[in-house]
């Protein structure tokens, strides 16, 4: 329903300040906001169909998150962190809800999106008020971890935007079938051409540091206050989980609709991490949930 608009909104880190890019869908009156926020090497543009889709009853936010697209890099990358990231949000969300004396929202999180939004929800006096949690949880599987350092660590570069574009296709099976023409938006949405001529990826290659500072010792502790984070929100909160997914396992889900929210879970066959929120079917679960 209409165009995005495309925003921007000064955020500050221990580094200095910086413009978190967002784009907004809906009635820019609507006090009722839904904030939408991807994964780690994606942006806001992942989110196209689901905002289109729900702008009739809300006004649909979809920032990237610092580093990514079109928002500023930070001037140091170990600030690539969660906390930093809900500092981003806090910020964002006191832009966008100026108009609602509450100032609270709905959320929909895809893997670090739902982290921050996890951790969001769990402080007092947060304004998540509906979350929805897309293939992620307080368990972090290790190797699907690493899996994903690596991946993020990697200085490639394309002759040409169909190579580039095939890349992003090999490495993201996991979200399950889509369409060639899905596939060329879910590679567009990433690449970019650098002045050479090159296609690159559009996000600061610097994510990867804190990764590569995750001990084991480290991420026992992350767990341990993840699920302390989690065992501390209060709003209704839905659990989806890719049927196949090797970051967030069945038996976490299952404890998950156990304890803090107790969330719904729904789990989407055949596909892995994490549900691109894409299709009709998909987008009807998150639908549901938000607005029954």
């Amino acid at each position: 329903m209409g165009e995005p608009r495309l925003k921007s909104v000064q955020c500050s880190s221990p580094a200095g300040l910086h413009r978190m890019a967002y784009k907004e869908w809906g009635d820019p009156a609507n006090p009722q906001v839904l904030v939408c926020v991807h994964g780690v090497t994606r942006v806001a543009d992942d989110f196209d169909a689901l905002a289109s889709a729900m702008s009739d009853r809300y006004r649909v936010v979809c920032p990237d998150v610092a580093g990514r697209g079109r928002s500023d890099r930070l001037r140091d990358p170990n600030l690539y962190v969660v906390p930093q990231y809900v500092a981003d949000m806090v910020t964002l969300i006191a832009r966008v809800t100026a108009n609602n004396e509450e100032g609270t929202v709905h959320w929909v999180g895809t893997s670090m999106g739902g982290l921050i939004g996890m951790i969001l929800a769990s402080l007092e006096g947060n304004p998540i008020r509906r979350l929805v949690l897309n293939d992620i949880g307080p368990v972090l599987d290790g190797a699907a971890m690493a899996r994903i350092g690596d991946y993020i660590g990697q200085d490639v570069r394309f002759a040409s935007f169909e190579e580039g574009a095939r890349f992003v296709k090999e490495v993201s099976t996991s979200f399950g079938p889509h369409s060639d023409e899905e596939w060329h938006k879910l590679a567009s949405d990433v690449l970019v051409q650098e002045p050479g001529g090159a296609w690159v990826r559009h996000y600061d290659l610097g994510l990867a540091k804190p990764f590569a500072a995750i001990t084991p010792e480290r991420a026992a502790q992350d767990q341990a206050a993840l699920w302390g984070a989690f065992d501390a929100i209060r709003c209704p909160t839905l659990l989806i989980r890719g049927e196949l997914s090797d970051l967030l396992s069945r038996a976490t889900a299952e404890e998950m609709t156990r304890r803090g929210p107790k969330p719904q879970l729904a789990e989407i066959p055949g596909v892995g991490h994490a549900p691109t929120l894409m299709h009709a079917s998909q987008i009807a679960i998150v639908r549901d949930f938000l607005i029954n």
